[in-house]
């Protein structure tokens, strides 16, 4: 082992493994063996664990979160059900007694005539029949067509009274029946009023006014068994509280709840947030009056439901999967331990061959393809500019028309070896096609055209055998460009001189279009024959990358074709590169 390989293998033996070394003492003599550090058997110990403890644990913890989802889901279930049965009871209970209340009124002033009803005992005897019977009258009152309370029984003064500008009044005259809001009035506490209107038999009209005692439908309520984070009560369209409520004020203040237009009797159900906490609501109209049942419940914390539902089985969860973990450790531990001693016979050579090999081939390909190709491209793009701004800007530049063309000529064949720089890079990444209608006829002689001036420097012959009945072809263009410029370039290189390139292009099948290209060079030996299209392998010494034949064998394969070589030491190499034909399938 020479002195630098020392050194080196010293840095592995000295290396400290922190958390791995102590968790298995048998790997301290890990360093001798100078192999990649105790670090890569660190990593492959913590990936282990790691992947295999998420392989366990990752079902339970979604079983978890699916407990975890079901539980909301069936709570949430249960809370609507809870409410909804909530407003459905409240709805019946009140609208029984608002049509219960409103019915007796209206029989009432179709069994009595006006006349009747206006004896003030008469009047005092139905109010004692109607709270004895039904509960909740407060007091009547027999109101004639000019607003005036010509007939009154109560606790309160009231005869005489005139609502000809109560907007109640203007209800009832119209519609015959009315249910007002909750309000205070001349009563000084919270009631409601039912209004029936009569017709008299001289084409007038009277109103029998009843007073109902919100008492009647705060006890209805009361009865409900609600639960202490629950409230139930009252409001009218504005959000004013008809009864009072747990968490909203009391009666007739703001409780700050907006009600969409009427249900028209369905039940509504929603979740938000009020004041901070999540709650369920829910509302529905009170059918023949102004009033809205609302039902609302404080949510509890999620998790904390859950958690306390589902108590013993977290405990009995954790318990097992800290087991769990206990053994993936130990059997984690013991497998890399295995691992460690199978590779302690190969580790010193592998590291050595692998560390040269790398840094061997980064040498070549940077060496290669940043100096050999980018910095000449560079150059040539700048000086084809440069003159190319003489030429545009000198007047009686001798034919400056075809020396821009050839400029032009000369700036995109930089832009198009840019690209195959970028492939030449990029050749084991996915490459994308652009297609289109190709003539290869007209192809390959642009092609030929770039390396013209090399062929005729070498005095190569390049003979063209274009069969007219060869079809067209679908595909990128620059691609092809690609691969036929390094197949081209190839055979002018193997060619010494006075050599001839012979270009053939026939249909294969009905489907398939052959291009052959076939040069007199020196030839390929069995041996290589079978690796010029593995990546950096070159026959051109510091010359070459060894990237040309692989990538042309990529950009055939990613446009849906084939390529075969033959070749012949001292005879020459032809290359066939089979393409699809356009409409043909896949292309």
């Amino acid at each position: 082992m020479s002195s630098g390989n020392a050194g080196h293998y010293n840095k592995f033996t000295t290396t400290k493994m922190s958390l791995f070394d102590k968790i298995t003492a048998s790997f301290r003599h890990l360093g001798k063996y100078n192999l990649a550090s105790s670090g890569r058997y660190e990593r492959l110990w913590r990936f282990t664990i790691i992947i295999t403890t998420l392989t366990t644990f990752v079902p339970l913890l979604f079983m978890i979160v699916v407990n975890y989802y079901q539980d909301q889901k069936s709570y949430n279930t249960d809370i609507h059900y809870r409410i909804n049965q909530i407003l459905d009871n409240t709805k019946r209970t009140l609208e029984f007694i608002i049509e219960e209340r409103q019915s007796v009124l209206t029989m009432i002033v179709r069994d009595k005539s006006y006349e009747e009803l206006r004896r003030g005992d008469c009047l005092a005897a139905t109010l004692r029949n109607l709270k004895n019977s039904f509960g909740g009258f407060v007091d009547l009152g027999l109101i004639d067509s000019e607003g005036n309370q010509t007939s009154y029984t109560g606790p309160y003064e009231l005869q005489g009274k005139n609502y000809r500008d109560q907007s109640w009044f203007h209800e009832v005259s119209l519609r015959g029946v009315y249910v007002s809001e909750v309000f205070m009035g001349y009563r000084k506490f919270p009631h409601f009023v039912i209004t029936v209107k009569a017709d008299k038999s001289d084409g007038d009209f009277y109103v029998l006014r009843a007073t109902i005692d919100m008492e009647l439908i705060n006890r209805q309520i009361f009865a409900l068994d609600l639960e202490e984070d629950t409230d139930v009560f009252i409001i009218n369209r504005e959000g004013i509280l008809q009864t009072a409520s747990k968490f909203r004020g009391s009666v007739l203040e703001h409780s700050g709840i907006k009600i969409p237009p009427r249900t028209m009797g369905k039940i509504y159900i929603s979740e938000s947030e009020s004041r901070g906490k999540s709650e369920t609501y829910g509302y529905t109209d009170i059918k023949g009056s102004p009033f809205y049942g609302y039902a609302c419940t404080k949510l509890e914390n999620p998790i904390k439901h859950w958690a306390v539902r589902r108590s013993e089985l977290l405990w009995i969860l954790g318990v097992t999967m800290a087991v769990i973990f206990i053994f993936i450790v130990y059997r984690s531990t013991y497998m890399v331990n295995r691992l460690r001693a199978s590779d302690e016979r190969h580790a010193k050579a592998l590291h050595n061959m692998e560390y040269t090999n790398k840094m061997a081939t980064i040498g070549r390909m940077a060496a290669s393809v940043a100096h050999e190709i980018n910095n000449p491209l560079a150059i040539i793009n700048e000086k084809a500019g440069l003159l190319k701004d003489i030429v545009t800007h000198t007047e009686e530049f001798p034919r400056k028309d075809k020396s821009y063309t050839l400029l032009t000529a000369i700036e995109n064949s930089v832009e198009r070896c840019s690209n195959v720089t970028h492939r030449l890079l990029g050749f084991s990444r996915r490459m994308d096609v652009h297609k289109e209608l190709i003539d290869l006829e007209i192809l390959m002689k642009e092609v030929v055209g770039f390396l013209g001036k090399e062929a005729e420097h070498k005095n190569i012959e390049i003979a063209y055998n274009f069969d007219k009945t060869a079809p067209a072809i679908e595909s990128d263009r620059g691609q092809l460009q690609q691969v036929f410029l390094n197949i081209i370039n190839n055979s002018i290189a193997a060619i010494k001189d006075n050599g001839r390139i012979e270009i053939t292009v026939q249909p294969e099948t009905n489907q398939t279009v052959a291009v052959c290209i076939k040069d007199s060079g020196s030839g390929i030996s069995p041996e290589n024959l079978k690796h010029i299209f593995e990546p950096f392998f070159s026959t051109k010494g510091q010359f070459g990358t060894g990237l040309g034949l692989s990538i042309t064998k990529e950009i055939v394969e990613k446009i849906g074709g084939n390529i075969q070589v033959e070749s012949e030491l001292g005879k020459g190499t032809n290359f066939t590169i089979f393409l699809p034909a356009a409409g043909a399938s896949g292309s």
